[in-house]
């Protein structure tokens, strides 16, 4: 599912216009990002828990020479599913 094919559903189900749905979508959007910008879950009943996690320094190696190398710390983002949704999943 792509975010045009959310913004057609909404489209369909709600009645609103394209327009409209897209800012919707979009705003919607923008929030998820702003809280887990600021390191806060987001958690949507049935659906699951988005939240930030962070990664710390770590030692690897550069595949081309196999020489050691530090490879930075930096934040990822995790998805969590619910139990409603695993259930929906695996019925």
């Amino acid at each position: 599912m792509t975010k045009s094919d959310l913004v057609n559903d909404v489209v369909e189900k709600i009645g609103f216009s394209k327009k409209e749905s897209t800012q919707i979508v979009d705003l919607i959007f923008e929030i998820m990002k702003n809280k887990l910008e600021a390191g806060e879950k987001v958690k949507i009943s049935g659906l699951g828990i988005f939240n930030v996690k962070e990664k710390a320094v770590r030692r690897g190696r550069n595949p081309a020479t196999g020489e050691p190398m530090e490879i930075s710390g930096r934040n990822v983002s995790k998805f969590r599913a619910s139990p409603v949704l695993k259930k929906a999943l695996n019925k």
